[in-house]
């Protein structure tokens, strides 16, 4: 399927998070109230959409950066802070590491983002980098 660009050659499979269609987000629809924030976050279903336009392109890194991306979509905006937060040096031991690769599977569904996790984690215990 040629994808892009998805805007002009499949409006209608564009959807916000809350299932808004691209052209009902509108200024006039955000002034009046009837969009609101919530209704203009992107979606996990857009983001697979845009990693097969890299993907299709060649940009397999790209792509990657998209599907890891939809699978943060569902976990909330604190959670990911403290997340970036426990994967700074000495921030964080292995077992805290490993247990937050558990739940990014189990919880959320995120593989790609617990792998990386567990990628980092072998690093920091290479490099000498969690905390004690």
């Amino acid at each position: 399927m040629d994808l892009y660009p998805l805007k002009e050659k499949h409006p209608n499979i564009i959807k916000s998070k809350s299932h808004k269609n691209l052209n009902e987000i509108t200024l006039e629809a955000i002034v009046s109230g009837e969009v609101t924030s919530e209704d203009i976050k992107i979606s996990k279903e857009v983001l697979v959409l845009q990693a097969e336009v890299a993907r299709q392109e060649g940009k397999i890194q790209l792509a990657q950066n998209f599907i890891r991306s939809a699978e943060l979509i569902n976990i909330p905006d604190t959670r990911i802070l403290e997340i970036y937060n426990m994967l700074r040096p000495y921030r964080s031991t292995e077992e805290e590491l490993k247990a937050l690769s558990m739940e990014l599977k189990n919880q959320y569904d995120a593989q790609v983002c617990a792998d990386f996790i567990e990628e980092t984690l072998h690093v920091y215990k290479k490099r000498d980098l969690l905390k004690h």
